[in-house]
């Protein structure tokens, strides 16, 4: 069963038939289609995402539907008729799709102004043939911005306030995707946002677009309305940029300390139109300034946050939903449609039970709405990180000729793992290949780098490579190509078994595994540790966690279980990490603990009726 909270606007009723005009606090959503007999991936909401022009929810499982605004037919929702979605993005006047084998599929008035309720693949319009494999999709108000494999960034659609990067003089809007900038490694914009950000590997950013109220944060620009070429944006606070998010006319920028001696810590910056920005002050603020509140203390962690076209909702690790902005379509969900909120508010939500799983939750504001929902991690999404990441084209070190003699790149890396380390398997692929058309070619790759079948080690080494701090490249040689292979994993020894752990995660779970490997005078030979005093369960649950941060549903927890694991976190020091292990493992006692209670209660229910 999906949770899906949902309050403010619920325009024509499209959303919830049987609620008002104005959903003043959180109600559940429930698809008019949900059927208890499907299968749990068939209902597990992966995103949402939402705007004046549509809603969209994303399944698990590569699927999903949207909600129109205007449907003659009242037919919604209607599946979109595209397979194996990674991410969905809507503009206020667009919507973008992509895809598993990274096409992008996008509809729209400045998209395809013939028949704007039709998709096209706008990532085959890209005049570049090597830059047609899309790694992420972000909309804008008017226009879409693609990230490719090879880390460039591209735009489409409207032009009118420089958002493309282009002199808006001379071209209002394009309909094919134009080279924006080079060497980017996120991009940032809004569904109702005329002006979009880049961010490049050095962590310089840039924008351009819309300015009236210095929604860019460029304090030397202050004067001028729109900026119409890539601009650096200079006094970016310190640490890493993890997101900005974007409204119609302010920005809000999320900021990770990048002290390795502390806790991560993040904080919100704010710019732009004094109404929405969430800073207290009675003018617009021209740079990025921080957010400061008393509900903001040291122990909360900023899990998401989310911007719609007026109003701001953040989630904390302590279980707080704080929301600030324009209010009067109740999308603070606060019970009241007072106009301004321009302090951040704690936002009550007494039904919720998200405490018992808060890193799962996710928020997404779209024009006048608010949506909080439930959506846990899972293998899967870090193998499209792991896809993401061997399309880039600096990895691509292997040469194959196609029957016409073009060459196309392949991955050295993964092809080690996916042929078992076998030359002749390279080899027959090369043959293989020598007959194959190029897009024929693409589409053996595409099998090859998605195959579902992965060592769940390999999901967690290249999670951890992604988010490193250190090059990409350099991280990757250090872990895989040293010929040293007691570099690259640790044992853990338990009844005589021996099992092997890359060193990488478990610096990343354990304060006493990082002072072993990172400290420059312990021995950083193979060690071997012990865990023979845990139970098989117990070590299931352990091994399990640190791979992927969950517990299997399936194994069912004891009092005994707790007890033990407690005493090897204390000892190995695991209490630190996000989300805590004996965190999960008590909720889900309590939980199966619960269920157990219900189904007793309706067992001595069904004997009652009986006599």
């Amino acid at each position: 069963m999906n949770e899906i909270l949902f309050f403010g606007l619920n325009q024509n009723q499209i959303l919830f038939k049987n609620e008002p005009y104005e959903i003043k606090k959180p109600i559940q959503c429930r698809f008019e289609n949900e059927n208890e007999n499907e299968n749990e991936n068939e209902k597990q909401i992966k995103q949402i995402s939402s705007s004046s022009f549509s809603t969209i929810f994303l399944f698990k499982n590569g699927k999903a539907i949207e909600y129109l605004k205007e449907d003659d037919s009242n037919q919604n929702p209607q599946k979109i008729q595209i397979e194996n979605i990674q991410k969905v993005t809507v503009g206020c006047s667009n919507e973008a799709i992509l895809t598993i084998e990274g096409n992008v599929f996008a509809k729209g008035e400045n998209i395809n102004y013939e028949n704007p309720n039709e998709f096209i693949n706008i990532s085959s319009l890209i005049e570049d043939t090597n830059d047609r494999i899309i790694e992420d999709i972000v909309s804008g108000s008017g226009s879409i911005y693609l990230l490719t494999s090879n880390q460039n960034a591209y735009g489409i659609g409207s032009n009118e306030y420089g958002q493309l990067g282009l002199d808006s003089e001379i071209l209002n809007k394009t309909e094919k995707p134009i080279l924006m900038m080079k060497n980017v490694s996120k991009i940032f914009s809004g569904n109702s946002s005329n002006f979009v950000f880049l961010l490049n590997s050095n962590q310089e950013l840039f924008g351009c677009g819309v300015n009236t109220y210095s929604q860019l944060g460029l304090e030397e620009s202050r004067k001028e309305t729109k900026i119409q070429k890539l601009t650096k944006i200079q006094n970016i606070p310190k640490g890493k940029i993890i997101d900005i998010q974007c409204g119609n006319s302010y920005s809000i920028m999320l900021i990770e300390n990048e002290n390795q001696n502390e806790n991560p810590k993040r904080k919100l910056y704010s710019c732009g139109d004094y109404h929405y920005n969430g800073l207290s002050k009675d003018e617009n603020t021209y740079e990025f300034t921080e957010i400061k509140s008393s509900l903001f203390k040291n122990d909360d962690y900023i899990i998401d946050f989310s911007v719609g076209n007026t109003h701001t909702l953040i989630l904390t690790s302590n279980s707080k939903l704080i929301g600030f902005g324009y209010n009067e379509f109740a999308q603070l969900g606060t019970g009241d449609t007072h106009f301004y909120q321009f302090i951040p508010i704690r936002i009550r939500l007494t039904k919720l039970r998200f405490k018992e799983d808060i890193f799962n939750y996710h928020i997404s504001c779209g024009e006048n709405k608010t949506f909080l929902y439930y959506s846990p991690s899972s293998f899967s999404n870090l193998e499209e990180d792991l896809i993401k990441l061997f399309r880039r084209k600096e990895f691509c070190n292997i040469s194959f000729k196609t029957e016409n003699g073009e060459i196309i790149e392949a991955h050295k890396l993964i092809l080690k793992y996916r042929l078992n380390e076998n030359e002749n398997e390279i080899e027959k692929l090369q043959e293989i290949i020598s007959n194959k058309s190029i897009k024929e070619s693409n589409q053996i790759f595409e099998m090859i780098y998605s195959n579902r079948i992965i060592n769940p080690k390999l999901y967690s080494e290249i999670k951890e490579i992604i988010n490193s701090n250190e090059k990409i490249e350099e991280t990757m040689k250090r872990i895989y190509l040293n010929e040293n292979e007691n570099e690259k994993d640790f044992i853990i020894e338990r009844k005589e078994k021996q099992y092997k752990f890359p060193k990488l995660i478990l610096i990343m779970r354990s304060e006493l595994y990082r002072g072993m490997f990172l400290s420059v005078t312990e021995d950083k030979s193979n060690k071997v540790t012990d865990y023979s005093e845990l139970s098989n369960k117990s070590f299931q649950i352990f091994e399990y966690w640190i791979y992927s941060n969950q517990i299997k549903d399936e194994i069912e927890i004891t009092q005994e279980i707790i007890d033990e694991i407690k005493i090897g976190i204390d000892y190995f020091q695991l209490n630190q990490t996000y989300p805590n292990l004996f965190d999960l493992l008590i909720n889900q006692f309590k939980n199966q603990n619960q269920i157990k209670k219900k189904e007793k209660k309706e067992k001595e229910k069904g004997k009652c009726l009986i006599f």
